[in-house]
């Protein structure tokens, strides 16, 4: 055997930084699982001799390319398009495709990254990837952002399939956006395939793939708090975000007898100590996405609530947070107000929202903590569902696919279980699911020799 072939953790992590250089959310999303992975493999010498994490951590392939699209006053613009195809081991690459001026290859590749060990909990034959571009559909005219769709799926149409590669929607990307996408695919090559997820019911969409990611999110955290004998009755909430993924789980918590207590977006976040209603909720819903919004609007609409400017909504004190807006949105001092002010659970709506710094604080506090790749994982899982029906050339009723929305997040649960439990009163879900997604991908890439 190769002395390189057993490297310790700090030596594999300077290999990953040299490889990746100006990439710190990638290289964060790597040392964030190879430092529960590492104790794990240490004595399966397979994983080592196979080199498998360094190949999980090395993409298939990085596709990079411009975007050229007219806007409404006729001024020609170029942006950068990007697909990241990380790990086919299990099934075709899958993931969402992001529309935000933050996009670059780090973020990207970071995405796809925790993508592979997401998809590989869900329990459905899903690999990983990722995609997006640098084009900002804020203040944007529905004709420009078709055109720029358009353009975009011209040059992407070539690396995906409904066996290859199935992207879907994410930050910047929703039903609209995919329906530009999904006409132009379907001009291009004259096929009708589930190529894209988080379609339109008229056309190959799922029911509750809205719903999925926030409902799941909150599944997930009435799971843990079910380790304790607790649930989420009377127990008060705050959340990140005011867009699908945040509104739709504080519909969950409402409906499981919580109190959510906060909204945000880019601009600052509103505190409503009575409590945000359905009511409440459902006008967020159509303020964010219909009239675009801020979310400051909601102070001035509802008696009693506060908005306050440029900052997160960490320190209002609660019994469980859902951050559900952006990645490193919570760091390592937010992290310490939420558990000096008796929070008692985190589950994570959006990907890798927390900071190495927080993570660590949480881990140490012994609080429960469910990282975005376990926690999250609602969404990819009905788009995985989504990708079933397409082949089928059916659509499941809603009650069947909220079964199955269940019954996935309590599979991924117990799976953090199965590798997370550290004593009888204690589970480290982020060990337990990076070592759980870690294992199915590393098993499938060792039976097929060195590809």
């Amino acid at each position: 055997m190769a002395v390189s072939d057993h490297v310790d953790l700090p030596t594999f992590l300077e290999g990953v930084k040299k490889r990746n250089p100006g990439q710190p959310e990638f290289v964060q999303a790597v040392q964030e699982v190879a430092e529960d992975i590492y104790d794990f493999i240490k004595d399966k010498e397979d994983y080592h001799s196979e080199q498998i994490l360094r190949r999980i951590a090395e993409p298939d392939r990085v596709v990079s390319f411009r975007v050229c699209w007219e806007d409404d006053n006729g001024n020609v613009r170029v942006q950068r398009g990007y697909r990241v195809q990380n790990n086919n081991a299990i099934g075709p690459y899958k993931g969402g495709i992001r529309f935000h001026p933050s996009v670059n290859e780090s973020v990207l590749k970071f995405l796809a990254f925790e993508q592979t060990f997401k998809n590989a909990l869900t329990g459905l034959p899903m690999g990983g990837g990722k995609g997006g571009s640098n084009f900002n559909p804020k203040g944007k005219s529905v004709r420009e952002i078709m055109r720029f769709c358009q353009s975009f799926m011209t040059e992407l149409y070539r690396h995906i399939g409904a066996d290859v590669d199935v992207p879907a929607g994410d930050i910047g990307v929703g039903g609209r956006e995919i329906g530009f996408m999904f006409g132009q695919y379907k001009r291009i090559t004259n096929q009708f395939t589930g190529v894209l997820t988080g379609k339109g019911l008229e056309y190959g969409g799922s029911l509750i793939r809205p719903e999925a990611t926030g409902y799941g999110a909150v599944y997930f955290l009435a799971n843990m708090l079910r380790t304790k004998g607790q649930d989420l009755v009377g127990k008060t909430a705050v959340i990140s975000g005011s867009g699908n993924v945040a509104t739709h789980a504080a519909e969950k918590i409402v409906q499981l007898g919580g109190k959510v207590l906060t909204f945000s977006d880019s601009g600052g976040f509103i505190h409503d100590p009575d409590g945000i209603t359905q009511e409440k909720i459902d006008w967020v819903k159509e303020h964010k996405t219909k009239r675009r919004g801020r979310i400051q609007d909601y102070a001035e609409q509802f008696k009693g609530a506060t908005f306050t400017e440029g900052k997160t909504p960490w320190g209002v004190p609660c019994d469980a947070a859902l951050p559900c807006a952006t990645q490193n949105e919570l760091n390592g001092e937010d992290a310490k107000t939420l558990v000096a002010n008796g929070c008692k659970a985190v589950s994570e709506g959006a990907n890798m929202p927390t900071d190495l710094a927080g993570v660590h604080v949480f881990k140490d506090a012994r609080i429960l903590y469910a990282p975005g790749k376990a926690a999250n994982a609602g969404g990819v899982a009905v788009s995985g569902l989504e990708m079933s029906q397409n082949s089928e050339r059916r659509s499941w009723k809603e009650a069947e696919l909220q079964q199955l929305l269940l019954d996935i997040m309590e599979g991924i649960h117990t799976s953090c279980l199965t590798y997370g439990q550290v004593d009888k009163d204690h589970v480290d879900y982020v060990k337990g699911a990076n070592i759980a997604g870690f294992k199915k991908v590393a098993d499938a890439m060792l039976a097929y020799g060195v590809v």
